[in-house]
């Protein structure tokens, strides 16, 4: 699987906490061998933002991303529900 990211993810990844960007890898890793590994709480955003996908990093730190295809995906965003709005 193929993971472009945004400038907007690349931005909000620079300025997470390390522990924070550390969990990201990871789970990264997790999402690369299944998308909807149930560890990753994958789910279909609404509204506005109803062309992307979300999955827990940690609590309350989410990756939005968009399937382009069966091999590439898109890091739209890192952050809070914040990034949400």
């Amino acid at each position: 699987m193929v993971i472009r990211v945004s400038s907007q993810f690349k931005k909000a990844y620079r300025a997470l906490p390390s522990m924070i960007k550390a969990k990201a890898k990871e789970r990264e890793s997790i999402f690369r061998n299944n998308p909807f590994d149930p560890q990753l709480e994958t789910h279909k955003l609404h509204g506005k933002y109803k062309e992307y996908w979300a999955f827990s990093v940690t609590g309350h730190y989410r990756i939005m991303f968009r399937f382009n295809d069966n091999e590439t995906v898109d890091f739209m965003n890192i952050g809070t529900h914040d990034i949400y709005k």
